[in-house]
């Protein structure tokens, strides 16, 4: 059975991340050893909080150079709400501070748009799928998903979007660029379709 490694690094809920993957049927561990991260089949980086302090701490366990020789590697990565947006270049949340630099991109502060919006984006939305992905197999378009957020990520590339959510003007709610991809929203606690997306990704080879 295949071993997913959940990354903890004391800025996420890593048990339920863990609950829903083995509600998936897969076998997971939680870990800050490189070793254990090196062996798994697949990567998974949750994440709640500051920007900034989520890079401290992944500097301080000696987690970056695993994270990034692996991705290197083709090992399927998947980041998590603040896990997704460690993926990018930059993040200004808690003050500039280089990402892991997985794909290109700057994390920003949402911006209202309108007077009913407030951040934190918190609750349910739509995600508006607008390319095609192994990520979003037998999930239909513009169903709800579970968010709590008040940065998003500015991607160099469109082409690395796989679905937007219609809020602050539209942001990625779900990126991917070869073997890693990224959700804003939480999959664990996003129910039946969020357990489909985590089983799109950890059947991924």
């Amino acid at each position: 059975m295949s071993t997913v490694a959940i990354i903890d690094y004391k800025l996420c809920n890593v048990h339920s991340v863990k609950a829903a993957v083995e509600k998936c049927g897969f076998g997971a561990v939680i870990t800050d050893q490189p070793e254990e991260i090196r062996e798994a089949s697949h990567i998974i980086l949750p994440g709640v909080g500051s920007f900034a302090d989520a890079m401290s701490n992944l500097h301080a366990a000696n987690l970056v150079d695993v994270i990034r020789t692996e991705v290197a590697k083709n090992t399927p990565f998947l980041g998590i709400c603040l896990g997704m947006q460690l993926m990018a270049t930059y993040g200004e949340e808690g003050g500039a501070t280089d990402g892991l630099g997985l794909i290109e991109g700057d994390v920003i502060r949402l911006k209202a748009t309108d007077l009913k919006e407030r951040i934190p984006h918190i609750g349910w939305n739509e995600v508006h799928i607008v390319k095609d992905s192994p990520l979003m197999k037998e999930i239909s378009n513009d169903r709800d998903f579970y968010f709590v957020h008040s940065y998003h990520m500015k991607l160099k590339n469109t082409d690395d979007i796989i679905a937007t959510t219609p809020y602050c003007g539209s942001f990625a709610a779900v990126i991917g660029h070869g073997n890693i991809f990224g959700t804003q929203f939480h999959p664990e606690k996003s129910q039946k379709l969020g357990l489909q997306l985590l089983k799109n990704f950890l059947t991924l080879s």
